[in-house]
């Protein structure tokens, strides 16, 4: 492909992966779907039927659904998206509830029942809502990742068919396109006016999100005791600040982040640290925009071979490619990047997936910890090297060997996570 049309693709990457979504991505999808059925039933239901894949359960379990005054669980954001949610909305389905609707929701969790299953679907990522009022059905499928509908049906009649993969995770076809080496180059050379507002819109929304976290009350507090213990040295502020965005979001804080492959947790990881150095050092608004070029499409690049969810923790990937951002606020070319990278993959490659919660945000600051490892490392001439465990010569080998351990390597491990959550069964 040549050059021009290379970098239009990453520009139509960057604007379809970086988008808005309120709260843990995975029970706002749960909510969407309960919305775009409610909008098909065509009035309201009453019954409701709910089959969600393993990592969607572990995903719900246990964080807060934005928008709902504190309620949890699959029960919760299935039914606020039927009784309040506005599917035009998307990833902010739940943005406008109010407190009258909020009512209204006790009222039909009381009183409608909602059967909660597992999904027989293999795929990682699947949604299937059913509804029903006397003769009247609809159904909503969503699968492989948040906004992915692939099935609508009303009364029996189809009325969305869209082709689909039911197998687990296999790479998109993102992944032939992106490089370290032509992601670099594109950060370099792409006019930031094409951009500039997506960019623009993430540093605002996702570093309004850390500070919030920052100011206390919100989970583990992860942010708030890092900096009381460590210090403010700007290494600990970029950690801080990324976890400090997690705990806000995992406990039900109302604010939007801008997410990164489908997670608002990974878009924290992929741009916070970048902004917190680049204050720092006060370098060109430009050239903190080139430098979260690179953070965020390597996070796209390495996690487009994992899947949307996985036994894998995807914050692992955004801590590389937030190394990789502040490698380049600091001069680094694509040698540089790729060190970093692969430094920070061998370094924390294998913390688990156990689901979203408030123990998600220390996770964020392992995992940006790595990445500022792996970019120390390279800064004084230290990197690990091919047969380095599963480090393979080439930064493009390396990822794709953990794409396979993280795809194909740790699906059992998903199982054992999964029993393990839900009590041994």
């Amino acid at each position: 492909m040549e050059k021009s049309a290379l970098w239009r693709e990453y520009t139509r990457i960057l604007k379809e992966q970086l988008v808005p979504a309120m709260g843990c991505t995975e029970p706002i999808a749960v909510a969407y779907a309960g919305a775009l059925a409610r909008r098909e039933l065509g009035r309201a239901p009453e019954r409701v039927e709910l089959a969600v894949s393993g990592n969607i359960i572990k995903n719900v379990k246990s964080v807060i659904v934005p928008h709902t005054g504190g309620r949890r669980g699959l029960g919760a954001a299935v039914a606020a998206g039927i009784v309040c949610g506005d599917p035009d909305r998307e990833l902010e389905v739940l943005s406008g509830v109010t407190q009258a609707e909020l009512a209204r929701l006790d009222g039909f969790l009381e009183s409608v029942p909602v059967a909660v299953s597992r999904s027989d679907s293999p795929c990682p990522f699947d949604i299937q809502v059913r509804l029903a009022a006397g003769e009247d059905t609809a159904l909503v499928r969503i699968t492989g990742h948040h906004t992915n509908v692939v099935r609508v049906e009303k009364n029996g009649a189809v009325l969305v068919d869209a082709p689909y993969s039911g197998e687990p995770a296999r790479p998109t076809g993102r992944r032939e396109l992106l490089t370290v080496r032509d992601i670099v180059e594109y950060a370099h050379g792409v006019d930031l006016e094409e951009v500039r507002p997506v960019l623009s819109r993430q540093m605002e929304l996702n570093m309004a999100i850390a500070r919030e976290g920052l100011r206390g009350g919100w989970g583990a507090e992860i942010g708030r005791i890092l900096l009381s213990s460590y210090g403010s040295t700007v290494w600990n502020r970029a950690k801080a600040y990324a976890a400090a965005g997690s705990d806000a979001r995992m406990s039900g804080c109302e604010l939007p982040v801008i997410i990164n492959s489908g997670s608002g947790n990974q878009g924290i990881t992929a741009s916070v640290p970048v902004i917190v150095y680049a204050n720092d050092l006060g370098v060109s608004q430009d050239t903190l925009l080139r430098a979260l070029l690179v953070s965020n499409l390597v996070t796209v690049h390495l996690k487009d071979g994992i899947g949307a969810l996985s036994a894998y923790c995807g914050a692992t990937s955004a801590g590389a490619g937030a190394g990789a951002g502040i490698c380049f606020l600091y001069g680094g070319g694509y040698e540089e990047i790729a060190h970093t990278v692969v430094n920070a993959l061998a370094i924390n490659s294998g913390m688990i997936c156990d689901g979203a919660k408030a123990s998600c945000a220390a996770k964020i600051a392992s995992a940006v910890e790595a990445g500022l490892l792996g970019w120390s490392m390279n800064r004084q001439g230290s990197e690990f090297v091919g047969g380095d465990g599963i480090v393979i010569k080439g930064v493009e080998n390396t990822i794709d060997a953990v794409s396979r351990l993280a795809r194909e390597g740790m699906r059992e491990t998903d199982n054992e996570i999964f029993r393990l959550m839900m009590g041994g069964e």
